[in-house]
């Protein structure tokens, strides 16, 4: 930076319309021009006693300012703010010097070639082995060599079977037992009937007429080799256009490469599909002996060829399985209010109930509608009021009820068995009693000590489970009862949406999406068909398996269950007099044995098994040993790793570099190819601007006939002396003027 001694005077050229006193020796000529110059202000600097200060001595001293006058106005610079702007041009400059500095180190590189740096790194690194390689003689430095990578080559095969161990991710499952206070569980009773017979006779009316009939003919005595013809009257009473929606046929294998399927209400022989056949007596045919299978026939619509048939053992599987797709194509078309009418009422159901010492009703029941089971009943759902807890465990502190299940009033075709079918679940979450429910016998008291066990699952990574269904890729269908996620319910509502997807309805007994109606054989004839399909498909099935997670929190209730008769034939009388009496107001015995179930639910102790999962590996433990095995087979530590990665960037550096230089070189390499002729030196350029005589040499080769004329001729010189006018041609007279006139 320039400096301007500071002098008595004018400054830079100023009027001295104004004076005063600078107290600086020695000023920045930049600083200067920050003073008004265009208002016509004079700059004097006057010496403090007249003598001059070196610009040293005024490093640290208390800041001066320039007073000028110019027409009445005072003005004041203060020096401080020049000496804080001084100091921030030096920073800036210290990092631009910085910065500069590391761009040409990277540029340079390590300045090692490869085996520099290998040696280097093998005489510092403190790792066991490459030390001795390059300090032992010829025959230990291979035997080191050999050694070392062995135990390289060891200490990476474990690595990889350690790293490998960590990301399968294996979890390993702890039993804890505990005792506290526990809530009591949820607990849903339903009829195994779903409806009352009386209820829905009038709609069952022609599917039953049909069962009969075709029975009738099943169990006919053999007459023969034919069935014999329909009666008319009985033709004419059946309606075969809702029994040739879903028939039922029987198969005749006694030729098994040619089986023959005969229609029971076929009267006319009109081929091999359809020929008529007497089936053997069953009560005369043994197991070995039986040729006739009975069959479901389903096809995709009517009239189609595209046939398949169920076959099952037992006409039992098979009729009832009939009757349950029949009977789900007329109740699909029943609204819910009316099915719910339909099924068996708290009141009537529910006789008597007591949770501990205190007693409780009917009113106590949350009813929900189960497409299996009809109407049902859960005690302690916990929906609209809060869980009760269980005060102490026994069968004194539990729930007590007694059902009447009114087996009377079953449908005979559609429940084949008699009972109540119970649950006991986490409160708010859905009953699959289908999957999950035990049966309690009629005439029996039940009586069920739970235990509790919770799961406790590791997410992922560690299991594909999840917390409360958020992340699966399924609509939840039954999320309209307010429920909790359970991969029952994901199952379900997939395979649901499924057969919403191919067959365009769905199935009774699963919820609906929005926008769809149930399946049944007016609007869909070939629903059954569809079913039928999807279920037995195994790719479907596994899509819904892979699509749904299990829960990673769970509460299983493990039951106990013993049975006795009740009441005793010795109480019976009485029991039955004052349960009549309780329901009907009546003084006679409505109920008997066949309709009376007692429950005993409870706790059998209060102690409680968690099985919860834990990490098998973590990252403390992968560390721990792969340490482990790199000092036991090569004595490095992490540093040695860092040693490691060190070299590795340096090579890489190193060949990033030499790829750039080989780059450049081939550019250049291109370019002397494009232009032959060497470019112009500086001293040539500079020439060429002083002396317009100059011209520059010619580097083609000289024809062989005019060497001789060139000969004579000394060769210029490639850089031109300091005296450049010496190269000027001029003529001899002149030269010798210009020497005499210097000696003169």
């Amino acid at each position: 930076m320039a400096w301007a001694r500071a002098l008595p005077g004018r400054v830079h050229g100023a009027a001295p319309r104004c004076r005063g006193l600078l107290a600086l020796a020695f000023i920045p000529q930049s600083d200067f021009r920050r003073y008004r110059v265009g208002d016509k202000c004079q700059k004097r600097a006057v010496l403090g006693a007249g003598a001059a200060v070196a610009p040293g001595r005024m490093r640290g001293r208390a800041p001066c300012t320039v007073r000028c006058r110019d027409r009445g106005d005072r003005k004041e610079a203060a020096a401080p703010s020049r000496f804080i702007e001084q100091g921030k041009r030096d920073t800036n400059m210290n990092l631009k010097k910085y910065f500069i500095r590391a761009l040409h180190r990277l540029q340079k590189g390590p300045g090692y070639t490869y085996k520099e740096l290998l040696v280097w790194y093998c005489d510092n690194t403190n790792t066991h082995g490459p030390k001795r390689i390059i300090k032992e003689g010829p025959k230990k430095k291979f035997i080191w060599f050999f050694l070392t990578l062995l135990f390289a080559s060891l200490v990476f095969w474990q690595w990889g079977i350690l790293i490998n161990t960590y990301l399968s991710y294996s979890v390993t499952s702890s039993l804890s037992i505990g005792f506290k206070t526990m809530k009591f569980p949820a607990v849903t009773v339903c009829n195994a009937n779903p409806f009352k017979y009386s209820e829905v006779k009038h709609l069952l009316k022609e599917l039953d007429k049909l069962i009969e009939a075709a029975l009738e003919r099943i169990l006919q005595p053999a007459e023969g080799d034919t069935i014999s013809p329909l009666p008319p009257n009985v033709s004419q009473a059946l309606d075969l256009e809702l029994w040739n929606q879903i028939p039922l046929v029987l198969i005749d294998e006694h030729d098994r490469d040619h089986p023959v399927i005969v229609d029971i209400f076929e009267t006319n022989q009109t081929g091999p599909g359809n020929q008529t056949a007497a089936p053997p007596v069953t009560s005369n045919t043994t197991s070995e002996g039986k040729k006739y299978k009975l069959a479901v026939k389903l096809c995709s619509h009517r009239g189609s060829d595209g046939c398949i048939y169920r076959n099952f053992t037992s006409a039992a599987q098979a009729v009832t399985e009939w009757y349950i797709l029949q009977s789900t194509s007329i109740l699909a078309k029943v609204p819910l209010r009316e099915r719910i009418r339909m099924g068996y009422q708290a009141e009537d159901m529910i006789l008597a109930c007591l949770y501990g010492a205190e007693p409780c009703n009917y009113k106590n029941f949350t009813q929900i509608y189960h497409p299996d089971h009809g109407n049902c009943y859960i005690f302690n759902w916990g929906m609209d009021e809060e869980a009760l807890n269980s005060s102490n465990p026994g069968a004194e502190f539990g729930l007590k009820l007694i059902l009447d299940i009114s087996q009377q009033d079953y449908i005979p075709y559609l429940s084949s068995a008699a009972g109540a079918r119970l649950m006991l679940h986490q409160q708010k979450s859905f009953p699959f009693l289908k999957d999950q429910g035990i049966y309690a016998m009629a005439g029996t008291e039940t009586s069920i000590g739970v235990l509790v066990d919770e799961l406790e699952r590791m997410g992922y990574p560690y299991s594909d489970c999840t917390m409360n269904g958020s992340d699966v890729p399924v609509e939840n269908l039954y999320s309209e009862y307010n429920t909790s996620y359970s991969i029952q319910a994901c199952l379900r509502s997939c395979f649901q949406n499924r057969m919403v997807e191919i067959c365009g309805c769905g199935h009774y007994m699963f919820p609906l999406p929005e926008g769809v109606n149930f399946c049944n054989n007016e609007d869909n004839p070939g629903w059954a068909y569809c079913y039928s399909s999807l279920r037995s498909s195994i790719r479907d099935r596994q899509f819904c398996i892979d699509s749904c997670k299990e829960t990673c929190n769970d509460t299983q209730y493990k039951m106990t269950i013993s049975m006795a008769d009740w009441p005793s034939e010795a109480s019976e009388d009485w029991i039955f007099h004052i349960l009549s009496y309780e329901r009907d107001m009546s003084t006679n015995v409505t109920l008997d044995r066949n309709g009376i179930i007692k429950l005993n639910i409870y706790f059998q102790e209060y102690n409680y098994r968690t099985i919860s999962e834990s990490a098998a590996t973590t990252i403390v433990w992968l560390l721990s040993n792969l340490g482990g095995q790199f000092g036991f087979w090569m004595g490095g530590s992490v540093l040695c790793i860092i040693e490691f990665g060190e070299i590795i960037i340096d090579s890489v550096w190193i060949t990033i570099i030499n790829i750039i230089s080989w780059c450049k070189g081939l550019k250049q390499k291109r370019a002397r190819a494009r232009y032959p002729d060497a470019p112009p030196t500086v001293s040539e350029l500079v020439e060429a601007h002083t002396n317009l005589g100059f011209q520059h040499e010619d580097s083609s080769p000289v024809p062989r006939n005019e060497i001789h004329l060139n000969e004579a001729l000394p060769p210029e010189p490639g850089t031109p002396p300091p005296n450049y006018d010496s190269l000027r041609v001029q003529p001899l007279d002149v030269l010798d003027v210009d020497s005499d006139a210097e000696t003169e």
